[in-house]
């Protein structure tokens, strides 16, 4: 689990200011645990508006310190990482989600780019199946 030292530093080294809001949802983040909505960010952060949340959640995003994760039902939760590129593989079953940086696509992403014209500037990757403990409960 990110600590929140952690999730101030890479806001301060940013140039964001840590306010008494954010601190706020930081400590939320981090007590909810795996993944969390934005919706239930902002019922566990009672005194924080949900403006605050939306904004805070977008720039968590962009300094690399949240991310979003695509559930198999559409449903669009948030995660805590460490940063860095990574992907998701989500259970389809019980929502586990686990990451994975391990991806070699840019032979496609070339291909889709010279095939589109597009100049390609990101891409998100999420994988759906069912994790260990949910096949051994199927199978079982």
């Amino acid at each position: 689990m990110v600590s929140i030292d952690i999730l101030e530093h890479e806001l301060l080294r940013n140039g964001h200011r840590i306010t008494e809001p954010r601190r706020a949802l930081l400590m939320s983040m981090q007590a909810m645990g795996d993944h969390f909505t934005a919706e239930g960010l902002a019922a566990a952060s009672p005194g924080v508006g949900r403006a605050t949340v939306f904004r805070t959640l977008k720039l968590l995003q962009e300094v690399g310190t949240v991310c979003q994760v695509v559930l198999d039902d559409g449903t669009l939760q948030y995660r805590l990482t460490p940063g860095g590129h990574h992907h998701h593989i989500v259970c389809s079953r019980c929502g586990a989600v686990n990451d994975f940086a391990s991806c070699d696509i840019q032979g496609l992403l070339n291909e889709i780019a010279d095939r589109t014209g597009y100049a390609i500037d990101a891409h998100r990757l999420e994988v759906y199946g069912r994790c260990a403990a949910c096949r051994r409960t199927l199978e079982g």
